[in-house]
């Protein structure tokens, strides 16, 4: 007679779960340059340039717009090195995250 195996499949299944999402919000201010914002949007964020021109307009007008959705350390790492680069600029740009 031999013993039945245990199912750790079903066990494992149960237990992953999805990491939970955070937009990376990008904010209007009236110093930081349009020019500047676009280069960001390219460097930080992959945007291609038409993504990155229709992006700055988007905040420019509603005065916030969505950069990417991303876990948690990826968006702190992506915030952090776009306030890195507006301060070494001169820039008073403010980016954001809340969790979707």
């Amino acid at each position: 007679m031999t013993a039945k195996q245990p199912d750790y499949q079903d066990e494992i299944d149960e237990k992953i779960t999805e990491p939970p999402m955070y937009k990376v919000l990008l904010h209007n201010d009236d110093y930081t340059t349009k020019a500047f914002v676009v280069e960001i949007l390219i460097a930080v964020f992959n945007k291609s340039i038409d993504e990155a021109s229709r992006l700055m307009w988007q905040v420019h007008r509603n005065g916030v717009g969505i950069c990417g959705i991303y876990p948690y350390e990826m968006a702190e790492t992506k915030i952090n090195l776009v306030i890195k680069i507006a301060q070494e600029n001169g820039f008073p740009l403010k980016i954001s995250m809340e969790k979707e």
